[in-house]
This record gives structure tokens, C-alpha cells and sequence, in this order.
């Protein structure tokens, strides 16, 4: 395993955008990787609450569509880790899985379910997820350094709920804005944003769009376990230097992430976060 330029944690790179999603489930399950677990409730309530259980969701950073699954299927992470590293899926082509993953997901998918836009750079990661039918639409684009063209521009219309379980690191309010900036009517963020990681850029981003933004302060959310000392040290480090507390969560031996919602006034100020999580 090696580093991630510029930062002290681990890259795991080279499993986000393979034909299908086993490989990445079986790189990160040993390090209990939970972050799309913690989200599964959170973006069910708030996609309820922001615009119906029919309200489209753009998930940024999608990877093989792992938040839709867990969205709008009667399927847990765990429920993932051991399909994936199964011997029945094992000895399967690309193509024999997508079909199989098909008729899974088909077979699991919970009534009125939300209609998912994903963004991601992965080509193949995105493309596996249409395949299978866990995203309406999907794009392989990096809206940091692309604006988004006519198709995708078409597909953020209906935009009522943006989220985020993995890449916060690497993204600004230049990627957030361009969702918000087409969305033909009111968009909430939803976000875990590692503690290693300022947010506060992309929240001064969102306020100047109207959002305002809440942090959960009742609680964080493990992400996963350190792949060793050096990682362990760099997030201690990291926390402790954005004046939070790394004591019981990150020394304990797992990265964490907060949870970051962002809402126009008029919503944050009608029910408080912490209310509409309780």
C-alpha cells in the first residue's frame, strides 16, 4: 500500500475503478470500512424531508453506485461485503455479475425509491453502477476542472439532495456549486467529511449559494480502522491541529467523520439537524 501525495493516509486508488466492485470490497472490508452504513439511514430521512422519497439525489464521488444500494434497496454494507467476497461470485465474469447483480438488486429494490444521479470520475465504476440499474444516470466527470455539459446539466434539474460518504478531501465548492447552480428549485448537502479535513471552505462555498450549514455535534462516525501507525499519527495529528479532540476516536485506531448538512435558512432555522436526526 502506499501514500497519498500530500497526506499521511493510505491510497487505495487502484480498486476505484475496475470493471466491478469486488475488488474494492475486498481491499476495504479487512480495515472495516462504514462510512455508506452510517449514511444509509441519514440520506433516507433527508431525502424524505427535502423532497419526497421521489426526490432525485446526485451522489458526488460514487464509485460502483454503493449509496444508492443502500438507498433504495433492502440491502445492508455488511450485506455487500459478503456478497462480493463470496465463492458464488467469485468465479464470475464482469458480465455474468452485472447480470446477477441485476436481478439482486431488482429483486431487493423498496417502493418509491429515490432517483439517483451519480458523479464520479471512475468511468468504469460509474458505468458499472448504470449497468446494474443502481443509478438513473451517471456521468464519469471531475467537475473541479469540467463544468458539466448539456446531458448532465438536464439531470441536475430535478436536483433535491446532494451527498457525500467518500472523497470530501478532494473536492470543493467548485464541484457543490455546479449541481446547485443548475437545479431548478431548493438543494440540500448532505456530507461526511473526514476530521483530518477543513470543511469550512466548501460550507463559506455553500453559504454564498444561501445554504446554511450545521455540523451534527452529537455525535461522529467511525470510518475505518488505520492501516497503521503512520496513518494513526498523521489523523491524531490532523485533529488535534483543527482544534478537535482525537481522544476515543482517532486514538482509539479509526479515522472518524463528521456530518455536515447544508439547507437553505428558511429550513435550518424550521427544524434544527439534530431534531430532524434524532
Amino acid at each position: 500500500m502506499t501514500q497519498t501525495p500530500g497526506t499521511g493516509m493510505t491510497s487505495f486508488d487502484e480498486i476505484h475503478d475496475r470493471p466491478d466492485p469486488r475488488d474494492y470490497f475486498q481491499a476495504l472490508g479487512p480495515w472495516e470500512y462504514r462510512t455508506p452504513h452510517h449514511a444509509q439511514d441519514v440520506f433516507r430521512r433527508l431525502a424524505g424531508a427535502c423532497g419526497g422519497p421521489s426526490a432525485t439525489v446526485v451522489d458526488l464521488c460514487c464509485s460502483y453506485g454503493n449509496n444508492a444500494a443502500l438507498l433504495n434497496h433492502d440491502v445492508t454494507l455488511d450485506d455487500l461485503y459478503a456478497r462480493y467476497a463470496s465463492a458464488e461470485i467469485a468465479g464470475l465474469g464482469t458480465g455474468e455479475l452485472i447480470e446477477a447483480d441485476r436481478k439482486f438488486y431488482r429483486a431487493r429494490r423498496r417502493p418509491r425509491a429515490s432517483r439517483v444521479v451519480g458523479l464520479d470520475i471512475a468511468a468504469n465504476a460509474v458505468g458499472y453502477a448504470r449497468a446494474v440499474g443502481l443509478l438513473d444516470a451517471g456521468f464519469a466527470v471531475n467537475l473541479e476542472t469540467t463544468p458539466p455539459g448539456p446531458e448532465l446539466r438536464r439531470e441536475l434539474r430535478g436536483a433535491r439532495l446532494l451527498t457525500v460518504t467518500g472523497g470530501a478531501s478532494f473536492l470543493t465548492g467548485r464541484s457543490l456549486g455546479a449541481v446547485l447552480d443548475h437545479a431548478d428549485g431548493p438543494v440540500w448537502v448532505a456530507a461526511f467529511v473526514l476530521r483530518t479535513y477543513p470543511y469550512r471552505p466548501v460550507a463559506s462555498a455553500l453559504a454564498a449559494r444561501g445554504l446554511r450549514t450545521e455540523k451534527l455535534t452529537t455525535r461522529t462516525f467511525p470510518q475505518r480502522r488505520f492501516t497503521g501507525p503512520d496513518e494513526q499519527r498523521y489523523a491524531v495529528e490532523a485533529v488535534a491541529a483543527a482544534r478537535e479532540d482525537p481522544r476515543g476516536r482517532e486514538t482509539e485506531g479509526w479515522f472518524h467523520t463528521a456530518l455536515y448538512v447544508s439547507r437553505p435558512t428558511a429550513d435550518a432555522e424550521a427544524e434544527p439537524l439534530a431534531k430532524l436526526l434524532a
